[in-house]
């Protein structure tokens, strides 16, 4: 069992138990059959009832954290010299709210629930997750990772341009600590770069317009919109003189192999189709872009550029092409608003590459 909410708390020699109905123990130990019997032993004695024990594996043993209900008028001290007295260094003794003493599944899926229902209170989540002293949020220019502060500080990247930084004084952070504290963050990103959730604009005319991944449903509908698109502006997409796009084409542009698309839709039709392609030998991923003419310079394409480059992010793509007719810097003045900093390939004037922003920093 664990608990997440904790005041530090000094030990001194004289002070007794009046002020805490619990307290939290956590006890460095060599990894050896016995020990832990032995200190249950020494708690009995101390008539120490035990609520609840984690095990946290650390670099040369063991780190044993028990929630415990100490006798009345038990000294701190007394505990800690009879724990040392077993061979073993307790490490702190810092007061446990019972309220909060529950499994450690049901506290991870607790906090999950509580960071995807409230993605602005995840500080406060974290530093429940790593029952840490403070958790605050600062660019990552100032973040500072590898100050670590003999490891009572951790740096998490937020994903956005800042990290997460937890400060913790009565007990340095553990790696599995760390990782329940990564795979929070982990899940935050994955929750907001969610291809099957839509996001809706925010327009200034009021316009609904929703991005959402595309399906084979969506057929007819896409099919419609190259209808409506004049040929320059299918000469501009495709490179080829055409009208119409074969039906055989339509399952492909809404289901690329390894890939996705992204449709703009504003009530039910859809005036904007992106896609995200990415290489088969682990190079750029290639995206593309379709806009109805008539939402040609409202945001259509920026807005379905930003988000693909959001997906590519969330798959580990580190580097964006896209293939366009020289002298056409459309694209190039799309990626530039994204704020992608595109670049054309020396030698080939109509491939442009981007590098995406890195997920970590």
């Amino acid at each position: 069992m664990e608990t997440y909410r904790v005041r530090p708390t000094e030990i001194h020699p004289g002070e007794e138990t009046a002020a805490a109905s619990a307290w939290r123990i956590r006890i460095r130990v060599d990894d050896r059959p016995g020990t832990l019997a032995r200190i249950a032993i020494r708690l009995a004695d101390l008539e120490c009832n035990i609520l609840g024990l984690s095990v946290l594996p650390v670099s040369g043993g063991v780190l044993d954290e028990i929630v415990l209900r100490p006798a009345t008028g038990l000294p701190r001290q007394l505990l800690v010299d009879a724990i040392r007295d077993e061979g073993c260094e307790c490490s702190a003794v810092v007061d446990a709210d019972l309220a909060e003493l529950v499994d450690p599944a049901t506290a991870t899926l607790t906090a999950a629930k509580r960071a995807v229902e409230e993605p602005g209170g995840l500080a406060e989540v974290l530093r429940g997750v790593l029952a840490a002293d403070v958790v605050t949020k600062v660019p990552s220019i100032e973040a500072n990772p590898a100050r670590t502060e003999g490891g009572h500080r951790a740096v998490f990247a937020a994903g956005d341009g800042t990290a997460f930084v937890a400060r913790r004084r009565w007990s340095p952070f553990v790696e599995l600590e760390l990782s329940r504290a990564v795979a929070l963050t982990g899940l935050m990103t994955a929750v907001r770069d969610n291809v099957t959730g839509p996001i809706v604009l925010d327009r200034p005319d009021g316009a609904a317009v929703v991005l959402r991944k595309g399906v084979p449903g969506d057929a007819e509908a896409v099919s419609a919109l190259h209808q409506r698109c004049s040929m320059t502006t299918l000469f501009h997409r495709y490179h080829t003189g055409m009208r119409t796009v074969p039906r055989r084409w339509l399952h492909r542009l809404l289901m690329p192999p390894r890939g996705i698309s992204l449709l703009a839709v504003c009530g039910r039709d859809v005036i904007g189709l992106g896609q995200l392609i990415p290489s088969a030998d682990g190079g750029a991923a290639e995206v593309s872009l379709l806009v109805e003419d008539s939402w040609q310079r409202q945001g259509i394409g920026t807005a379905l550029l930003t988000r693909l480059a959001v997906l590519a992010v969330a798959k580990g793509e580190r580097e964006l092409a896209a293939v366009c007719l020289p002298g056409d810097d459309s694209l190039y003045r799309t990626a530039t608003r994204v704020g992608l900093r595109p670049e054309r390939v020396p030698g080939d004037s109509g491939t442009l590459r981007f590098a995406l922003p890195d997920p970590r920093v």
